[in-house]
């Protein structure tokens, strides 16, 4: 009796003490995801590195030392994951980093595979659920803007690793050169090496990430106006809502436009097949993002929708909506 008892009492602690851990890392797998995702270009590929993470320091909790926080321990196994899973999946893109601009009249060419690109993620998934200072909200949104991403995805990964960490997670010196086995001196060298690349490729500084954030009033109306354009498919009023250095893309192709007049000769062409779309409002990469459905309700892409200077200056659409629009919540089909 006394050793069944104490059996019992083993399994209950055994079962006790495996509860605490999982709930100790569980509750970092949110901000897993928004660095993971950073890193690695797709929310798919984000939460399988998180997934695999959790896994590894479950698996070697009961051998944590303590001499780094927990939270430490994790992103340094999340960073040796996400270093390894790049290798073998390739960096991601935008058609922008692939090829020049192309003309409304030219054919869109070959679907890519889909691990060419950059993939959007919605914005629950990366940005945090509690309300910022706004200025540190508008950072925030600017870190995970699908320019700045692929951005990233051009610098090597322990220099990627470094500048989310130090610029955007805003971890210290100290912290990023303990987590990477580096010194602070390599750190702040590598920074700037990291902020320079990430300057001549339009993707920002990355300590000084700013633009026009959440919106506000003006941007709210620009977008009513952009959806409004487009559902009514009225070329005259969607192109007047333009930036000048506007783009429009399209994954899996790596055929993109520039221009309003360009996007204007493909929408009265080759993308005239628009017509008659509908658009449903989601968030995305910290941007205003629609899923759009051709006539009879039917899923054609995702846009993600981005704004400069009073002006659309992005539509970056993504046609696989057998995969994203499930992670949007967006249904498979709309009435009209």
């Amino acid at each position: 009796m006394t050793r069944a008892l104490d059996a019992t009492r083993g399994a209950d602690a055994t079962a006790d003490a495996t509860a605490d851990a999982t709930a100790d890392l569980e509750q970092f797998r949110g901000e897993l995801i928004g660095y993971c995702y950073r890193m690695l270009g797709s929310v798919f590929d984000a939460e399988d590195a998180v997934q695999d993470t959790l896994v590894r320091a479950w698996r070697a909790h009961d051998r944590f030392d303590g001499r780094s926080s927990l939270r430490t321990w994790l992103y340094r196994i999340a960073t040796n994951v996400c270093i390894d899973l790049g290798k073998a999946r390739g960096r991601r893109a935008l058609p922008m980093d692939l090829t020049a601009a192309s003309t409304a009249d030219a054919l869109v060419g070959d679907r890519l595979p889909g691990r060419t690109w950059v993939e959007p993620v919605p914005d629950g998934r990366v940005l945090p659920p509690v309300p910022q200072d706004p200025a540190e909200e508008v950072a925030t949104r600017e870190s995970v803007r699908l320019a700045f991403v692929a951005a990233l995805q051009h610098l090597p990964a322990r220099q990627r690793a470094a500048l989310i960490l130090r610029d955007v997670l805003r971890w210290s010196a100290a912290e990023v050169a303990e987590l990477l086995d580096s010194s602070t001196a390599g750190i702040n060298s590598a920074l700037q090496r990291s902020r320079s690349t990430l300057a001549e490729r339009g993707g920002g500084s990355g300590d000084g990430l700013r633009g026009d954030g959440g919106g506000g009033d003006g941007q709210h109306a620009l977008l009513a106006r952009y959806v409004e354009a487009f559902e009514r498919f009225d070329l005259d009023a969607l192109t007047a809502l333009l930036h000048l250095d506007v783009t429009l893309s399209m994954a899996p192709y790596a055929t993109w436009l520039h221009g309003p007049a360009e996007l204007r000769r493909w929408w009265s062409g080759q993308g005239s097949g628009c017509q008659g779309s509908m658009l449903c409002r989601v968030t995305a990469n910290g941007s205003a993002a629609f899923g759009q459905y051709r006539p009879g309700g039917v899923p054609w892409a995702l846009q993600v929708v981005e704004v400069a200077d009073g002006r659309i200056s992005s539509i970056t659409s993504f046609l696989d909506t057998e995969r994203l629009f499930p992670l949007f919540d967006l249904p498979p089909r709309v009435e009209a």
